[in-house]
């Protein structure tokens, strides 16, 4: 092994034996699996899907069967269709926030149709990404990925709480110590494995504080496994499981948050050549990139699975290992596509209380935030970008945050102007073009 962190596998192509390649591709899953199902659990809440009842399961198992197709279509791609590298694609929590908004107030068939149309619009990205990447500098990115975590934060808080319908908010036991003892346990365990452990159990540090705070709320009695006796041994993909229902405003929330989406991928494409071979990502090699994030997504959409994008903290254990193999990850998103045929895993993971999902998003959601200043570190805070984030926070999370604002726009505006993501994005990307720099 410690011959492979020297670059011994530093070319996409090369194939590290099975002995090594095998534990690596778990690695990957074992890294964003957590990250992968939690969106799916969050836009079934707010569209008031039974917890744990079939529909949710259904759409646990699509999120991990089309995480790894879309994550096939990157490693192995076809025709223009996939960088040929070793990214790993997960259901993306970009799109939680208006997913959600849009699931509570018009439906799931409404959510749904507008990600496959999303999914479409961003496949054709792929053939101009590199025009656009001049509208989304690290001002614009880093504001929409802060305002993304800041939006999900109060979201996270909830869950750990009790949940975050209006009768679980109502519920004697929201709050309770018990909830907040679970919730805990999972973030003291996942920061004590991700600081002071290595290798595969730190990368996996969320996943194991979720199975200990699982197997605390089974102590508790908080755990009902009678969906996962139910549950089938496998399932047959549905096309359409909700109906096709075009809304407008909808589609433009969901393509706003697809081109941002596209241009993090791009990203990441650059940050994997970079981590794992030293060298820029060719242009092929990015638009590839985005064509197999929107196909993906596209596809997802027809079975009822949420949009995919390139996961970020896989990069990372690329930058770690210095193993570039797409072939590693591809053996990830096998096992991916073998989870999500199994209803019976679904079960187990829709059997997961809330407080326990609530203690593994204070970190992730968390993260995304930290991940948006991150982004931002990269500006100088002159006046010109100061005012540029402040209005741009101000729009998005304002209108979010009291949504009687503007109650009296019309349906698509107000889905829009609601959504914290869509407003922060298009008056960063106004300001950012109108505004005069500054020496």
């Amino acid at each position: 092994m410690s011959d492979t962190t020297h670059g011994l596998y530093s070319d996409p192509n090369d194939t590290p034996p099975m002995s090594e390649a095998v534990p690596l591709g778990l690695q990957h899953v074992l890294a964003m699996f957590a990250s992968n199902v939690t969106p799916s659990i969050i836009v079934a809440g707010a569209a008031g899907l039974a917890f744990g009842g079939a529909e949710q399961v259904y759409l646990i198992q699509m999120a991990m069967l089309f995480a790894g197709i879309a994550t096939l279509f990157q490693t192995i791609g076809f025709g223009p269709v996939g960088a040929r590298l070793p990214i790993m694609q997960g259901t993306s929590f970009a799109f939680v926030g208006v997913l959600a908004g849009i699931a509570a107030t018009q439906g799931l068939s409404v959510a749904l149709t507008a990600c496959l149309i999303g999914g479409v619009i961003h496949f054709l990205l792929g053939s101009v990404i590199q025009h656009l990447r001049f509208l989304f500098p690290p001002l614009v990115t880093g504001l929409v990925i802060l305002a993304i975590g800041l939006y999900l934060i109060p979201v996270a808080i909830k869950y750990a709480a009790g949940g975050a319908a209006p009768f679980q908010m109502e519920a004697e036991s929201f709050g309770s110590l018990m909830h907040w003892a679970v919730a805990l346990s999972v973030v003291i365990v996942a920061l004590l494995l991700k600081f002071f452990t290595k290798g595969i159990i730190s990368n996996a540090a969320i996943l194991i504080g979720l199975i200990v705070g699982y197997i605390l709320a089974i102590i508790f009695g908080m755990v009902n496994f009678g969906a996962v006796a139910n549950a089938a041994f496998f399932v047959t993909p549905q096309p359409l499981p909700y109906g096709f229902e075009f809304s407008l405003g909808a589609v433009i929330a969901v393509t706003l948050v697809s081109i941002v989406s596209a241009i993090e991928t791009v990203g990441d494409a650059s940050a994997t050549t970079k981590a794992g071979a030293g060298r820029e990502a060719t242009d092929k090699e990015i638009a590839g990139a985005t064509y197999a994030d929107g196909l993906g997504t596209a596809v997802a959409a027809v079975f009822g699975g949420l949009p995919n994008t390139s996961f970020s903290q896989n990069v990372g254990i690329i930058g770690m290992t210095g193993i570039m193999s797409r072939h590693v990850v591809t053996i990830g998103a096998l096992v991916l596509i073998i989870c999500g045929l199994i209803p019976k895993i679904g079960a187990v993971i829709a059997s997961m209380p809330l407080p326990v999902l609530g203690g593994g998003v204070i970190v992730m959601f968390g993260m995304v935030a930290a991940a948006g200043l991150n982004v931002l570190s990269e500006v100088k805070m002159n006046r010109r970008n100061m005012v540029i984030i402040a209005v741009s926070l101000a729009a998005g999370l304002g209108l979010n945050l009291v949504p009687t604002a503007v109650q009296y726009l019309p349906g698509v505006v107000k889905t829009l102007m609601t959504s914290a993501v869509a407003p922060t994005a298009a008056v960063a990307i106004i300001l950012n073009l109108v505004l005069p720099h500054e020496d």
